[in-house]
């Protein structure tokens, strides 16, 4: 049996939805910390141990991999202090504030979402996965074909350019992938599938088979911090 959540996982989390305040949670730390918190580290690591066959660069201590539950809210209208999920990143070894793809999972009663890649990339990083692409894009297709992949997870998507973006070939034959300004592949799962004791097993199978496309992205992304672009660039580009 491995690690996942429980119910009383999902009544904090329900319960957090309409009683978002801090005299609630501090009142129910000591569920958060036992249901919520030991759980999700439990989950990390067991997932970690599995990074380590196949994206050794990316595993992470589970305290540092674990995304804290307090919202930012300095420049957010919605003043609510906590997040209503858990979640967790994996960046690259080396690029975790560099924009590195990675891999991130959520769990929520709403839902469970994996993802793999770059959701939000900055226009340095951007700009250099398109680059590469331009180069490589036979390669990309093949990777996004993968049976493996296709029966698990969703394509690129998202906020999507109309035409291809400025200084790009509009008739290259990748002319489709550039307009792609999120990388990331998502997979979803119904919230319950977290309370099963099987639960990592389905999050490692979506992780290995997301590995190939992360790895992709992470060949230009590890030389394209946004400095050395900006340098070269002289400025921001549009994404």
């Amino acid at each position: 049996m491995g690690p996942h959540f429980s119910e009383q996982t999902f009544d904090f989390l329900d319960e957090l939805e309409h009683r978002n305040e801090r005299e609630w949670f501090q009142e129910n730390k000591p569920i958060y910390e036992i249901e919520l918190k030991e759980r999700m580290l439990a989950v990390i690591a067991t997932l970690n141990l599995a990074l380590a066959d196949f994206a050794a660069d990316y595993v992470r201590p589970p305290n540092k991999a674990m995304m804290r539950i307090y919202r930012d809210v300095r420049f957010s209208n919605d003043k609510s202090p906590y997040k209503t999920h858990l979640a967790a990143h994996w960046p690259p070894r080396g690029l975790e504030k560099a924009g590195g793809a990675g891999y991130f999972l959520q769990v929520g009663v709403h839902g469970v979402m994996l993802a793999g890649g770059a959701y939000s990339p900055q226009p340095p990083q951007l700009r250099a996965i398109r680059e590469y692409v331009i180069d490589h894009h036979a390669e990309l297709r093949s990777l996004l074909a993968a049976p493996v992949l296709k029966k698990v997870a969703q394509p690129f998507g998202g906020n999507k350019l109309i035409r291809p973006p400025r200084g790009f070939p509009i008739d290259h034959p990748a002319a489709d992938l550039l307009l792609n300004r999120s990388w990331a592949l998502v997979s979803t799962l119904p919230g319950d599938a977290a309370l099963d004791e099987h639960f990592t097993d389905l999050v490692i199978e979506r992780f290995r088979a997301f590995a190939p496309v992360i790895d992709f992205l992470n060949i230009p992304l590890a030389t394209a911090t946004p400095l050395e672009q900006e340098a070269a660039t002289g400025r921001r580009r549009s994404a």
